[in-house]
């Protein structure tokens, strides 16, 4: 069994592509929606959480444990790893790599939590990998984004105006990739392609995760049997279906038809 966890809806997008790349698995996607955001949360706090969310996974029958969040990946990654060393624990970083590896310009922005872009784990990617290519990294912290997906306001005339305010200056400046420097901003790409306009290009990794997935996972890709998903949250577990719907994966099969049963409190 597999074990997906975010602090809210973010890492749905990171689940329906694990459903995706492994239709036969089970499933199970943990939101700690009692303690959104992460994102202005003290890295302690941050670990507490995580650590006692693996717990729980591995208490359920997880074998791996997937922290589909770019937060609680720069904050706990690390130490959920020390806490569970026999079992694949997978984390999820900004796509700095293949932005700054595919980038015509040059120069890259990395949208962010105010957590993940103060983290060391994102000032070691940039110097790992796009320092040396001589790619230039602007990092764009975006307060309460993450909040407001939660609360499904995605067309909220202010978030749409900050949307804009963030976005349109960093293309003015030719960077030509965005990276998504957190889950939920994947939700986001409706209200972000018309502003970059072609001019440049969103990167979000979670079709690489997916892959990771499949590669440390015990799991067949497809061995003809029907895999299945539980969602549960740790307050207001509802808002897991509405977001089913709004997010448009109420439809989408390689992940709605798993699903086993409504959400429930852990």
């Amino acid at each position: 069994m597999i074990g997906v966890f975010d602090s809210g809806l973010g890492g749905l997008s990171v689940l329906a592509a694990i459903a995706r790349s492994l239709p036969s698995a089970r499933l199970i996607y943990f939101a700690d929606t009692a303690h959104l955001p992460y994102g202005n949360k003290p890295d302690a706090f941050i670990r507490d959480r995580v650590l006692a969310i693996g717990d729980d996974l591995v208490a359920r029958g997880c074998t791996t444990l997937v922290a589909a969040c770019n937060t609680a990946t720069a904050a706990a990654v690390e130490a959920l790893r020390q806490a569970h060393p026999d079992l694949a624990v997978i984390g999820i970083e900004p796509g700095v790599k293949p932005a700054a590896l595919s980038s015509q310009t040059r120069h890259i922005a990395v949208l962010a939590t105010e957590s993940t872009a103060r983290s060391a784990r994102l000032q070691a990617l940039i110097a790992t990998y796009a320092t040396p290519l001589g790619v230039r990294v602007h990092i764009e912290p975006c307060p309460g984004w993450a909040t407001r997906i939660e609360m499904l306001e995605m067309d909220h005339p202010e978030f749409v105006a900050d949307i804009a305010a963030r976005i349109l200056p960093i293309v003015d400046k030719g960077i030509d990739r965005i990276v998504l420097g957190c889950t939920h901003y994947a939700f986001l790409a409706p209200k972000l392609q018309p502003l970059i306009d072609g001019r440049s290009k969103l990167v979000d990794v979670a079709d690489a995760v997916a892959r990771e997935v499949v590669r440390r996972s015990k799991v067949e890709a497809d061995d003809g049997t029907h895999g299945e998903i539980q969602l549960i949250a740790s307050a207001r577990p509802e808002r897991l279906q509405i977001a089913l719907k709004a997010l448009g994966l109420d439809t989408y099969s390689p992940f709605a038809d798993r699903l086993r049963n409504p959400p429930t409190l852990p």
